[in-house]
């Protein structure tokens, strides 16, 4: 049975931990580990769980029983931990964003690479069957090739939202909504279509004062053939996101939409129906998914760990969705359209470089430790009925 110590007991500690007990035959909570005395003890006691309790992640190192460490702490500290723990000869699962900066990025992976150990970035929308059905057409070619994407990662949080301690600063939380919002749409945009070649961007703060970082982004991607439009926003009411696909034959969307045209003699459109319900029936035989979300990706880790293989979501998955987002920032701050892939001399690469030229849109007054109910967020539309 594999032991997990999970690192950090903040609110999207929950959903891991409600996976890790979906499969006791196969993993045990061996330890919580949380910077703010007596949060871990809580969490604990919440869930009755037969595990020890700590304050630093050091104290679990020498652990030879816990072979899996599962990071879930604010993203300045991703990289270190992640560092350690692979270093320490255990397995890593580590929540979005990767790290604060393409050069943690690399050294995660150096670190995986020198001890031979797993490393696992979390993007648990792509275990969701919507995404998982939306990314098998577009390889199948079955709508065309792409000629337009529009990403609309729209979410809404309230003022206070950046209240808590490490929210809205970009040393702790190393972005606003691009970083650790949108993170989710622009990996499955990185999935489905890879790097752009090119990115233009503007980034705004219009609602949050009490935050340093954006709320607000909006960039065109360039690739070959193909225009992608993403808005990153916690200002949307409603939250809705979607994945929209103009493709040569037909539209294709996530929440599922199909929309297919062909051409009169005029060039005026006319509607493909049997395209439409080829696209469908496409859909209805693909398989289900025995676990959705965050226990999908948690039961993928645990058999690459008992299989030995390669998790789904690997540490290069992680970076590539970091260095679209170093992008976005890049281009937001010096008002210029960035060329991809962005090398390591470039200021931007260093989280030190990033932070030294992003503006700052107010300054953060206010730093609370505990904001609202532990384990009340939402992680998306997916959670709504």
């Amino acid at each position: 049975m594999i032991q997990v110590a999970i690192i950090g007991t903040g609110n999207i500690s929950h959903a891991h931990i409600h996976a890790y007990l979906l499969f006791p035959d196969r993993i045990h909570i061996a330890a919580l580990v949380d910077i703010v005395p007596g949060k871990a003890e809580k969490v604990k006691a919440q869930y009755g769980l037969d595990c020890d309790c700590y304050e630093d992640h050091q104290d679990i190192l020498g652990r030879k029983d816990i072979t899996l460490v599962d990071v879930c702490t604010p993203p300045y500290v991703h990289a270190q931990i992640s560092i350690n723990a692979l270093h320490a000869k255990k397995n890593v699962i580590c929540e979005k964003p990767m790290a604060a900066s393409l050069a943690e990025c690399d050294e995660m992976i150096r670190a995986r690479d020198e001890s031979g150990m797993k490393l696992s970035i979390i993007a648990q929308n792509r275990f969701r069957k919507s995404i998982r059905d939306l990314k098998a057409m577009l390889d199948a070619g079955i709508a065309g090739p792409v000629r337009s994407a529009q990403i609309d990662s729209f979410w809404w949080r309230g003022h206070c939202y950046y209240d808590l301690w490490w929210r809205g600063t970009w040393e702790k939380e190393g972005g606003g909504c691009t970083l650790n919002h949108a993170v989710h749409h622009i990996d499955m945009l990185g999935w489905m279509m890879g790097l752009p070649q090119r990115v233009t961007s503007v980034m705004a703060n219009t609602a949050h004062d009490n935050a340093e970082v954006e709320d607000l982004s909006m960039s065109v991607m360039e690739y070959p053939g193909a225009l992608a439009l993403l808005t990153a926003s916690v200002v949307h009411h409603g939250e809705e996101q979607t994945l929209t696909f103009q493709c040569e034959k037909a539209k294709i969307s996530s929440p599922f939409s199909v929309f297919a045209s062909v051409s009169k003699p005029n060039g005026f459109p006319e509607r493909n129906e049997g395209l439409e319900e080829e696209i469908r029936s496409f859909c209805d035989r693909l398989p289900p998914l025995p676990y959705e979300g965050h226990d999908g990706q948690i039961d993928n880790v645990l058999s690459a760990i008992e299989e030995d293989k390669l998790p789904a979501i690997t540490g290069e998955d992680g970076r590539r969705t970091l260095e679209l987002i170093t992008a976005v920032y890049k281009a937001g701050s010096t008002r210029c359209p960035v060329t991809l892939p962005i090398a390591a001399d470039d200021p931007f690469y260093t989280a030190d470089g990033l932070r030294a030229n992003v503006p700052h849109f107010y300054e953060k007054t206010v730093s609370e430790m505990e904001l609202g109910q532990s384990g009340d967020i939402t992680l998306g539309s997916f959670d709504k009925k």
